[in-house]
């Protein structure tokens, strides 16, 4: 992948959905603390619906990648979590990142179309590492990846998103169980999409 293929986002170019409790942009990563209790989930399992966490989006391309990476050092709480949000509206959105449960920390994926569902992969041995998650649209459906400075990509979920237009993507964090987590998010990129479900995307 040459270097044009891949566009650097600057924080200042992304809108709120849901302002942090506090952000700050400091020598070019960006610090956000989220309020305690905000969170995405709607209904499955729990009842409840939340989409109140905090998110920077802007427009996402369906024919381009889009990257964002963070810090994995400060997450030490249940449910401490951050990572990339795409978002079509209120009842279609995924969240895609890093969150802590049963102690270690997983990567996680929950995908939502009315109702939520929630899927984990351990990665307890990607604590302290700065991770990357990876969306890419084939045909009908987004593939994600996930990557840290010293593991590969790996495809942790094919999932439908067949929004041709209307679609948004960036860093998301949340902290529904305690207050003063704060998230390190130090790159947002679009870049070239996969061409191969199978096929790993090159690293830069």
């Amino acid at each position: 992948m040459t270097e044009q293929n891949r566009t650097r986002i600057s924080w200042k170019e992304g809108i709120w959905l849901n302002p942090p409790q506090s952000s700050l942009e400091e020598g070019g990563l960006l610090k956000v603390v989220p309020e305690k209790g905000r969170d995405f989930w709607k209904k499955t399992l729990y009842g409840f619906e939340f989409e109140d966490g905090p998110a920077l989006l802007t427009d996402w391309d369906r024919d381009k990648a889009v990257e964002v990476s963070f810090k994995l050092g400060s997450f030490t709480e249940l449910y401490d979590q951050a990572g990339l949000l795409l978002y079509h509206g209120p009842e279609q959105w995924i969240k895609t990142g890093v969150e802590i449960n049963d102690g270690i920390p997983q990567l996680a994926v929950v995908v939502t179309d009315g109702y939520s569902d929630w899927s984990l992969a351990a990665v307890p041995d990607w604590v302290g590492e700065e991770v990357t998650l990876r969306a890419s649209i084939i045909k009908d459906a987004v593939i994600i990846r996930a990557r840290s400075e010293h593991h590969a990509w790996r495809t942790i979920r094919v999932a439908r998103f067949p929004y041709s237009s209307g679609n948004q993507a960036g860093p998301y964090t949340c902290s529904p169980t305690r207050e003063g987590f704060e998230a390190t998010f130090t790159r947002w990129d679009i870049t070239t999409p996969d061409q191969d479900l199978h096929i790993d995307p090159p690293i830069e």
